[in-house]
């Protein structure tokens, strides 16, 4: 089904869902619009340049309405979980607002991902995410624009949270001792298979008002599919030993503790799995049709996200949408910024290497490459962290080798990032203040923009520049506090990233044969 130029608007862009959604939305012949909250999110993106970017969001009346001109389909893929006690009512005002502004610029149709509730369960024993979800369906059902709410349990896909959960919790535990609710019956469902639906939901009838539960063609307990996740990774079978004393609030802090999933995530993840998510209906097939070998059986999904996973081609993860409360404000100007203190760590080295060796190194910091410097302290940094509450250190990297505006990069995301010269991190951690850490890649002494001549001209090219830059601006007494109590480490911590860095750049440029020439 093509889209015949009719123009979509996709909530949640910067998300898992609605950033892998739009590329397909854009394949199938739609015009698509998203509306975010940091549209410079999606510049990196490779289909952005094919859609309109809006800023705004969902809570505010005005931007929607504007967001909703000229719109044919409307996608709802936001939702305020882990903003803070009061998510349920931010909810439902944004769904109210999302409704009322379709329906008054003439959308004819919403479509909305929400969560399978389980059958026969009063709504108010539900967790505050499924009742949030399931409440959401229905003021856009009640919208007076035709709505198509799907329900899906758990998707597995690469950098989806349920599905690192399940990947990190097989690869890590040989043995697991675990809660009793490994043994739930669940109905999962590969994201290509979710992607195919939503896309097919924009041509429904216009008669259409309704739920539907969309699953793969599996049912499985959690138990059943941490051992084939196994079996299809090649690992030994996992031995499982299900106990009943572990709750949902302990159990999201034990998935914390074992994933990159924090708690925050885990807990509502942990939450939905204490009652059975199988599908009642499969009515969506009468309209959007399955093709041969959809939906993907468990196993396949699995196959391909961890293929997805060895190549390297993630297009989003669970991590892609910013964390609740994190700072969002930009890196304050200077010299003329004047917002009080701001504290700064400023280090610069000359680096035998050239520019792209250097920038090689600066853009694949993190991850499985860790930082650079005394890794005990970055580790113990990332557990203080997520003792906290937050994101800790193992959030890791989209991609291995590339990074792109929004990715989140451990417990920093990438503010701005100028390939070949400019890296700029935003820290995620908690903090009592806001903190950047900025690298810069320069020509060397002699390089290009030096002109320098010659053989001169020639070995500087083979050197380069490095700049790197520390920024805390404090929050109060404490974050003053907190600033004098780390500077003191910042000679180790700092000095040796700066100098590991050059280094290891030097160390590239001679393993490909591009840095000084020896003597020299």
């Amino acid at each position: 089904m093509r889209g015949d130029g009719e123009r979509c608007l996709v909530t949640g862009a910067t998300g898992y869902i609605g950033g892998r959604l739009a590329p397909q939305l854009l394949a199938a012949g739609y015009r698509v619009r998203c509306l975010a909250r940091s549209p410079e999110k999606l510049r990196d993106h490779p289909w952005a340049g094919q859609a309109e970017i809006a800023r705004g969001d969902v809570t505010d009346a005005r931007a929607v309405a504007e967001a909703m001109r000229d719109v044919d389909v409307a996608y709802y893929l936001v939702h305020a979980l882990g903003t803070g006690s009061d998510f349920e009512e931010t909810d439902r005002r944004a769904a109210r607002i999302f409704g009322e502004q379709a329906r008054a610029a003439g959308v004819r149709r919403i479509v909305y991902l929400g969560g399978l509730t389980p059958a026969g369960v009063p709504e108010r024993e539900l967790s505050p995410h499924l009742r949030s979800r399931a409440e959401v369906g229905r003021v856009l059902l009640d919208s007076g624009v035709p709505t198509a709410v799907l329900r899906a349990a758990v998707i597995i896909g690469s950098g989806s949270a349920s599905f690192e959960m399940l990947r990190y919790l097989t690869e890590r535990l040989p043995v697991m001792v675990t809660p009793s609710w490994v043994g739930t019956r669940i109905q999962p469902l590969a994201v290509r298979d979710v992607l195919r639906i939503l896309v097919g939901c924009a041509r429904l009838p216009a008669d259409v008002n309704r739920t539907f539960d969309v699953g793969g063609p599996e049912v499985l307990t959690y138990r059943e599919m941490m051992r084939r996740y196994a079996a299809v990774a090649g690992l030994p079978r996992r031995l499982i030993l299900p106990v009943p004393v572990l709750t949902p609030g302990l159990s999201s802090h034990w998935v914390g503790l074992v994933t990159p999933v924090p708690a925050s995530i885990a807990r509502p993840l942990t939450e939905s799995l204490r009652h059975e998510v199988v599908c009642r209906e499969h009515d969506i097939a009468r309209y959007v049709p399955d093709p041969p070998g959809h939906p993907l059986g468990f196993d396949e999904s699995v196959r391909l996200a961890l293929r997805r996973v060895k190549e390297a081609q993630v297009a989003t993860r669970w991590s892609s949408a910013a964390v609740p409360g994190a700072p969002s404000d930009p890196l304050p100007t200077d010299p003329d910024w004047a917002g009080g203190s701001l504290y700064t760590d400023r280090r610069a080295l000359t680096v035998d290497a050239p520019p792209a060796a250097l920038w090689d190194v600066i853009e694949g910091i993190g991850g499985d490459n860790g930082w650079y410097s005394f890794p005990l302290a970055w580790a113990v940094r990332g557990w203080l962290d997520r003792l906290a509450g937050g994101v800790g250190l193992r959030r890791g990297r989209r991609d291995a080798a590339r990074l792109r505006v929004g990715d989140s990069l451990d417990f920093w995301r990438v503010e701005e990032i100028e390939p070949g010269r400019l890296l700029r991190l935003r820290a995620e951690m908690r903090l009592p203040g806001l903190a950047w850490l900025e690298m810069r890649c320069d020509p060397g002494a002699g390089g290009q923009g030096d002109g320098g001549q010659g053989d001169g001209a020639s070995e500087g090219a083979r050197r380069s520049r490095y700049r790197q830059r520390a920024v805390f601006h404090p929050r109060g007494l404490l974050g003053h506090a907190y600033w004098w109590s780390v500077s003191p480490f910042h000679t180790v911590v700092f000095g040796g990233m700066a100098r590991n860095i050059a280094r290891a750049a030097h160390d590239r440029a001679r393993a490909t044969g591009s840095g000084p020439r020896p003597g020299r």
